[in-house]
């Protein structure tokens, strides 16, 4: 019987917060946390697809100017070689022109290069926070403009403006 009762006593203890925790209350209004906001240095920053987007051109909300701004041809001067990355396709839902890497720790602009095929795109370099040689992602609108396989593994070499 003894055992019983400090059995009862064990689990009420368990069941009390300790005096620096504090019960949330139940009266408190909920909070939700807003949506990560995307750093561009594109001051008009394509905007997000719509819900509904199911195809590559519905999820692909670049303009025209963004695209042929995007293929123009780089002035190599100042241009600097960070290395060469293995890519994916990033997320559809974030619009813009760029690439998360591991080969830079601030946002910049800069340049990837397509060797299958030549083909370059001048792109925003996001810092993916990942490990050197962790690989990259790249959005949507880049690896169209590269003609490059939306479902492959792409090898580019990155540049910084």
């Amino acid at each position: 019987m003894k055992y019983v009762v400090l059995f009862r006593v064990l689990i009420l203890a368990g069941c009390t917060l300790p005096p620096e925790q504090v019960a949330p209350d139940a009266a408190a209004p909920v909070v939700e946390a807003a949506a990560p906001v995307v750093e561009t240095l594109d001051p008009t920053p394509a905007p997000p697809p719509p819900p509904k987007a199911r195809t590559v051109e519905q999820f692909d909300t670049t303009t025209a100017e963004d695209r042929a701004a995007a293929v123009a041809k780089p002035e190599p001067a100042g241009e600097t070689k960070l290395g060469t990355t293995i890519a994916t396709l990033g997320s559809p839902a974030d619009p813009g022109i760029w690439i998360k890497t591991p080969l830079v720790t601030e946002l910049v602009m800069g340049r990837a290069v397509y060797g299958a095929n030549g083909k370059s795109v001048n792109l925003e370099l996001r810092p993916s926070g990942g490990d050197a040689g962790s690989g990259s992602q790249i959005s949507l609108p880049a690896m169209r403009l590269l003609d490059a396989p939306l479902t492959g593994l792409l090898e580019l070499i990155i540049y910084r403006n």
